[in-house]
């Protein structure tokens, strides 16, 4: 399965195929291809592993015996001097031509402005092998300069890598792996990798002045401007991402230098999730309604498949005058309501002095919250976890595991070891994970499964999967619909229907609301959080919209 998608990754770019028969002359042998990580490969001394975070961008992180392991971008680049000459003048053809355009009002706007001027600027032709170099270079059709179908690609990319996204530091920005990015001088780039550490990567500009120009563009999008006279700046990158620069040399000794820490400070909104097909409206709804009636769940996957921020998209079903307790070893979970008592770990100091999930959970009980939420199950934390659950305290949190059996395996085994009697005690687990299709990684929820409990006559956990993901529609499909454990037999009851079957009537009712919030392209979260709690004080009348 990887030999083929790496086959086809291949055929779609060609730079890679290229940087492949390249290390196979060199290594005798071809990296295993991925589409997602898991946190196992950590084990691998020296690993040899690609992964693509979207065409035409791929990560190699490579390491032996005799040299570190290096994080190795690979992504198209002007090789020759033919193509260095043909960008140049085709930029310079669309800068002549710019002024000419309206002024974009957004990113995607500049987006087809820029591709429209290429094409005016430009003519895609097949490669002829009879045609001198200056022939190629010079000889125009409408005055347009003359480029291969591969050119066209590599062209447009770099154009759009360095006029709208973040330059060389385009395909970091776009690996959802990464925490932070160091760079410490032109030739000194390290990033730190979820899964692999600090790593040196082959990230480089040609010389401190490069660099240094490369920071002034990047403070004057950001609207912090850097000079020598103000060399540190703080600020936010277009993703969210925090960056702090320190320009001047005479501060800097190394050369200008900066850090990027990647995380987003306004959580996606639900429905964004939903316009993207990470999950469906019907999803967020089962999801809404275990969240108003107490129900604890998981949301499991891999490293980087996307669990925090599904996470943070559905803590506004959480009612608004809950209590919410949160605990976790680095804080990125956030709760939009005003009683959150927001708990981390303390690791350093002396052993008496030092605060785990564990003793953080413990002190949860006594603080009487309506929601617990664990940034990351892992360890023996995962037993108070389950008592809370036993005592009516509903448990959020994320948790590594691929599917339903895996999920209890590590739950029931070493180091967590909850009895496996007390996994009903969860009732919901939400399976997520990074897929890639057609060139791009996509983040979509592959299954949720209710944990309906435990038989002895079976001796395991019966569990029941109510959403499925189809890939070849990418769609998700309720299998579930009236047949679901948790629907009927727990949130119907606490809701006093007569008939259980009415809760599906709720369900395709709040299902409709993410819908119709959508149509109007209501992606912001607050905006999204505001619209769901005045659904919960006042219910149909709350909405500014009709159903």
């Amino acid at each position: 399965m990887a030999e083929a998608e790496l086959r086809e990754a291949m055929n779609r770019n060609p730079h890679l195929r290229r940087y492949i028969e390249n290390f196979k002359r060199v290594y005798l042998k071809v990296p295993d291809f991925m589409v997602s990580l898991s946190r196992e490969l950590r084990e691998l001394k020296y690993p040899n592993i690609i992964y693509p975070v979207g065409d035409p961008i791929f990560i190699h992180i490579f390491g032996t015996p005799e040299t570190k392991t290096k994080y190795i971008v690979i992504e198209p680049r002007l090789e020759t001097p033919e193509e260095r000459l043909k960008y140049k003048m085709i930029l310079n053809k669309i800068l002549e031509l710019a002024p000419y355009e309206k002024t974009p009002e957004s990113n995607d706007e500049f987006e087809e402005i820029l591709v429209r001027l290429f094409n005016m600027a430009t003519k895609v032709v097949e490669p002829t092998e009879k045609e001198s170099f200056i022939t190629r270079v010079f000889k125009f059709t409408d005055n347009r300069v003359r480029i291969t179908p591969e050119e066209r690609s590599k062209f447009l990319y770099l154009l759009k890598r360095d006029l709208i996204g973040l330059g060389v530091l385009e395909p970091i920005s776009r690996d959802p792996y990464l925490e932070d990015i160091h760079v410490i001088g032109a030739k000194n780039c390290h990033v730190v990798h979820k899964i692999f550490g600090m790593l040196p990567t082959n990230i480089v500009w040609e010389d401190d002045i490069e660099l240094a120009d490369y920071l002034k563009n990047i403070g004057e999008r950001m609207g912090r401007p850097v000079s020598d006279a103000r060399p540190i700046v703080d600020g936010a990158l277009p993703d969210g991402s925090r960056i702090n620069i320190i320009y001047s040399t005479d501060v800097s000794l190394k050369g200008p230098s900066f850090t990027i820490r990647k995380f987003t400070e306004v959580p996606i909104s639900v429905t964004q999730l939903i316009s993207w097909g990470t999950f469906s409206a019907e999803i967020a709804a089962y999801l809404w309604l275990c969240l108003e009636y107490g129900m604890s769940i998981f949301i499991c996957g891999e490293t980087a498949s996307g669990k925090t921020t599904t996470l943070n998209a559905i803590l506004p079903f959480i009612k608004p005058n809950s209590k919410i307790f949160s605990c976790e070893d680095t804080p990125e979970v956030k709760p939009p309501h005003p009683v959150w008592q927001q708990l981390i770990t303390r690791e350093r100091g002396p052993e008496e002095s030092r605060v785990t999930l564990f003793d953080l959970l413990r002190a949860a009980l006594r603080s009487r919250p309506n929601y617990i939420i664990v940034g990351e199950i892992r360890s023996v934390e995962a037993a108070v976890a389950f008592q809370a659950m036993q005592t009516g305290h509903p448990v959020l949190s994320t948790f590594h595991a691929a599917n339903v059996r895996k999920m209890i395996q590590r739950l029931t085994g070493e180091p967590i070891n909850v009895p496996i009697t007390f996994i009903d005690n969860l009732n919901v687990a939400l399976f997520q994970l990074a897929v890639y299709q057609r060139g791009k990684v996509l983040r979509r929820v592959v299954t949720v499964e209710e944990i309906e409990g435990y038989y002895k006559e079976v001796d395991g956990v019966i569990t029941r999967a109510v959403f499925q993901w189809e890939p070849n529609k990418d769609r998700h499909t309720f299998t579930g619909k009236n047949n679901s454990y948790i629907l009927e037999e727990k949130i119907a009851k606490a809701a006093g229907y007569d008939d259980p079957r009415e809760i599906y009537n709720e369900l395709e009712l709040r299902a409709k609301i993410l819908e119709e919030m959508i149509a109007r392209e209501i992606f912001d979260y607050y905006q999204v959080r505001d619209i769901i709690w005045a659904f919960y004080e006042k219910g149909l009348e709350g909405l500014p919209f009709s159903i």
